[in-house]
């Protein structure tokens, strides 16, 4: 495992190498703003989706976030901006939690950018495996988490707030999701080249029970 504050930039030698060797490209956004243009639409999808598992098993509404018919008083003060960086490394650690051998890796990345927190794989990963690594933030903070808080009694209006931050951030990891689910076949690894992701078809079921052990 790599620590850097700088993405891996996609190489254009290695992905000449790649196309050679039957990777194939995935079709993804161009960049990160138009990727959390794109994700829009399902960052309030997950808002949703957490506000109702906090709703079932505790409660949630606007007034204690200071938003009410009459006004909206919105109070942020240093702790609260101490959370959100916690929750960054914390969301990113997910990812890297669940990436086969990321402590012995070379080429495996985790840092902090001008634009959040990132970790990013150049090893092979098996789909079942990429998927595991893309959803564990939100399943484990937004929806586990919350479940686990309120029958602790200790859902606090902060940690609702954190867990809702987690779940909309989490937005284009469900993107990432959509655009595997669609492009990969079952059969497949995947790996990184720089932001690049590519896959390649697997004849051998017993490929990724090797790769990921």
């Amino acid at each position: 495992m790599r620590i850097q504050n700088r993405i891996p930039k996609t190489d254009d030698r290695i992905h000449l190498n790649l196309v050679e060797n039957e990777w194939f490209p995935m079709n993804e956004p161009k960049s990160l703003g138009v990727a959390i243009a794109l994700s829009f639409p399902l960052m309030i999808l997950n808002a949703l989706i957490t506000i109702g598992v906090i709703n079932t098993f505790s409660t949630i509404s606007l007034n204690e976030f200071g938003l009410t018919s009459d006004s909206i008083s919105i109070t942020i003060n240093f702790v609260v901006i101490i959370w959100i960086f916690l929750l960054i490394i914390v969301h990113e650690l997910f990812h890297l939690a669940f990436i086969p051998n990321f402590i012995r890796s070379q080429k495996t990345f985790i840092g902090l950018t001008l634009f959040g927190g990132y970790v990013l794989t150049e090893e092979e990963v098996s789909k079942s495996r990429y998927i595991l690594v893309t959803m564990a933030p939100f399943v484990i903070i937004s929806i586990l988490l919350p479940i686990i808080l309120s029958l602790l009694g200790a859902l606090t209006t902060t940690f609702k707030f954190l867990i809702l931050i987690n779940s909309m951030a989490s937005s284009v990891d469900i993107l990432n999701l959509i655009l595997l689910l669609t492009q990969v076949p079952k059969k497949a690894v995947l790996l990184n080249n720089g932001t690049k992701t590519y896959w390649k078809y697997v004849q051998n079921e017993k490929y990724n029970e090797t790769k990921t052990n």
